[in-house]
């Protein structure tokens, strides 16, 4: 009764958002500044950060979040060793996770006279102790993805590496996948984050995990002797598949309107065909299988790629497509959309652009351009972004001091707030905009997931010192949610109310 009663006490200041009303302009004065910033390139400040980021300055702390080697962040890393897997490889995974488990389902099925699974086919459906370690991998690396987020002083590095993920997205629930997405994230995504976007698409291009996922790892010259090769690696004849070659053009480079057509699809795939993996259900790294590949001639976005060139046919579509100009203003056009506006400004975008044509894609650069243009500094009235699932827990951790102990639970929130850790089926990845996320039953579930945090009903979460409501929200309280608070019958229902207003939605 309680969640329903502050839900309708929070009415009035959770149907402001769905009204397509502006936001507050950004004010002059150095804190109002050093919180915008903290909102956009962190997941918003904790006890104290507004304070911190004026003392050293808004330049100097971009500067920083721009080389986050430089950051000392020995304390998220202390939280991380209680992890057991987040530093294995996939192979390691498989011989401890995913290996016991097919076996056991085996055995399940042998003595119930079933046949076996083909290849990678999820675990055991009995809840079997082997069924529930299998499912640790991907457990502690979405209870990891919150403790980063949470406690890393290196806040836009978490922030780029949740985006680029994003990005480049590989759903956890396909088959073998969700063993493989622990070395995906830590080798072919956060490393490159801030380096160059040719290096991260080839990583990417290469990573078992999206081999995996868009079916590449079967892609085969259809005229070509190869299926004996293939019938040990899959149950079906395969042959040609354009899933890999579409998504690489439509959503990690050129963009829908980049200009290339069905041809040009089918030449990438061709281009990629052979580009496999090395026994994919033992956790086996990228290989090349000369045998499924086709070798002849193709011409990619007007481009020849003679015939003969093997592995380096690929090669060749990476770094046609990482120098093209339309990649460049789709991957400037996301970013500016994260960090900016939903509708981000024309002007902006071609600098970034052009940054990104100059630098060979040095996404640093980018991101500096970004972070130093007043677009950014100082938006217009109308730019306003409403914080995804994610962005709302985090930030909410964040804003009162929360030390998480476990983090199943806030992953289970995140999954009843529409937003799974690491299981976004499609490869379009999740939305980034406010009309993806803005509707009255998703903000009613956000603000019962706030009541349940400021009332420490969130097993595994403590809020030692929570901050009073009022100074959660920095001073920028609107006379609405004033009023809404006033009505608060306990300090924890006021910070709910708090978590739950516009103000604290937006970012």
């Amino acid at each position: 009764m309680k969640h329903i009663f502050l839900t309708l006490a929070a009415c009035s200041t959770l149907g402001a958002l769905l009204a397509a009303g502006a936001p507050v302009a950004l004010p002059a004065t150095d804190a109002r500044t050093a919180l915008h910033v903290l909102n956009r390139i962190t997941y918003g400040p904790r006890p104290g950060d507004v304070e911190r980021v004026q003392r050293l300055g808004v330049e100097r702390f971009i500067e920083q979040q721009l080389h986050p080697d430089t950051i000392d962040d020995r304390h998220v890393e202390g939280r991380l060793d209680r992890f057991e897997t987040l530093q294995l490889t996939s192979r390691d995974i498989a011989a401890q996770f995913a290996i016991p488990a097919r076996q056991a389902r085996r055995a399940a099925q042998a003595k119930g006279g079933a046949t076996a699974p083909d290849a990678g086919a999820a675990p055991p459906a009995a809840n079997g102790p082997e069924r529930v370690r299998a499912n640790l991998p991907l457990v502690e690396l979405a209870d990891a993805k919150i403790v980063r987020a949470v406690y890393s002083e290196r806040q836009l590095q978490e922030v780029l590496a949740d985006f680029w993920f994003n990005h480049f997205n590989v759903d956890a629930k396909k088959g073998t996948t969700r063993f493989l997405l622990t070395e995906y994230e830590r080798e072919a995504i956060r490393p490159h984050v801030l380096g160059h976007f040719r290096e991260l698409l080839g990583a990417t291009a290469k990573s078992p995990a999206m081999l995996f996922y868009l079916d590449n790892w079967m892609s085969a010259d259809p005229n070509g002797p190869h299926l004996d090769q293939m019938r040990p690696m899959a149950r079906r004849p395969t042959g040609l598949n354009e899933n890999y070659g579409r998504e690489l053009l439509e959503l990690h480079t050129l963009g829908v309107d980049g200009g290339y057509t069905q041809h040009d699809v089918t030449e990438v795939a061709r281009a990629f065909t052979g580009w496999s993996i090395e026994q994919p259900r033992q956790g086996g790294g990228f290989r090349f299988a000369p045998a499924l590949h086709d070798n002849g001639e193709k011409v990619v976005l007007g481009h020849r790629i003679a015939a003969g060139g093997g592995v380096r046919d690929g090669e060749h579509v990476l770094d046609i497509l990482a120098a093209h100009p339309a990649t460049a203003r789709f991957i400037s056009t996301k970013l500016a959309r994260r960090f900016v506006s939903d509708t981000p400004p024309t002007a902006l975008v071609d600098r970034m652009a052009a940054t990104f044509m100059k630098t060979d894609g040095d996404l640093r650069a980018v991101m500096t351009v970004l972070l130093r243009s007043p677009e950014f500094l100082s938006p217009p009235d109308d730019a306003s972004k409403v914080k995804t699932p994610y962005e709302f827990v985090i930030s909410a951790l964040r804003a009162t001091g929360a030390d998480i102990r476990n983090g199943t639970r806030l992953v289970r929130s995140l999954e009843q707030l529409g937003m799974p850790l690491y299981q976004c089926q499609p490869p379009t990845g999740y939305a980034d905009t406010a009309e993806a996320w803005v509707n009255t039953g998703a903000l009613v579930q956000r603000m019962n997931l706030a009541l349940s945090l400021a009332s420490g009903e969130v097993r595994g979460v403590r809020l030692a010192s929570p901050p009073r409501a009022d100074a959660l929200l920095q001073g920028q309280v609107s006379d609405a949610t004033r009023a809404t608070m006033a009505k608060a019958q306990s300090e924890p229902q006021a910070l709910a109310l708090a978590l739950g207003s516009q103000e604290f939605q937006r970012r």
